[in-house]
């Protein structure tokens, strides 16, 4: 299954619902969200600083992410920026397939 990390910031809308349900009822819709795909949610923290929320969601694909990520967009509470995750051995697994790259210049 595919890993992302998914760093969101609320809108002033999405703000006002946080107040109403709390981070645990987001946390379940999240939840809920990710099990409709096939997924899960591996961690989820809220934050201080530049972003308002952290998560590592699990999918079995990058599609499923992407459906998760414009129906999350469109509803104008949450701005999201996603960054698909490597495990050790899937870097490995690229360290193994030949590339051949000229720098510019060169």
């Amino acid at each position: 299954m595919a890993k992302f990390l998914v760093e969101a910031n609320y809108t002033a809308s999405g703000a006002k619902g946080l107040l109403k349900e709390g981070g645990t009822g987001r946390q379940a819709v999240v939840q809920d969200v990710c099990a409709q795909l096939g997924g899960k949610v591996e961690a989820l923290y809220f934050a201080f600083g530049d972003h308002d929320l952290y998560s590592i969601l699990e999918f079995p694909d990058n599609v499923s992410m992407a459906a998760v990520e414009l129906a999350v967009k469109a509803s104008g509470a949450v701005d999201t920026r996603t960054v698909v995750l490597l495990t050790p051995e899937e870097l490995d697994d690229a360290t193994r397939k030949p590339v051949e790259f000229r720098a510019p210049g060169s």
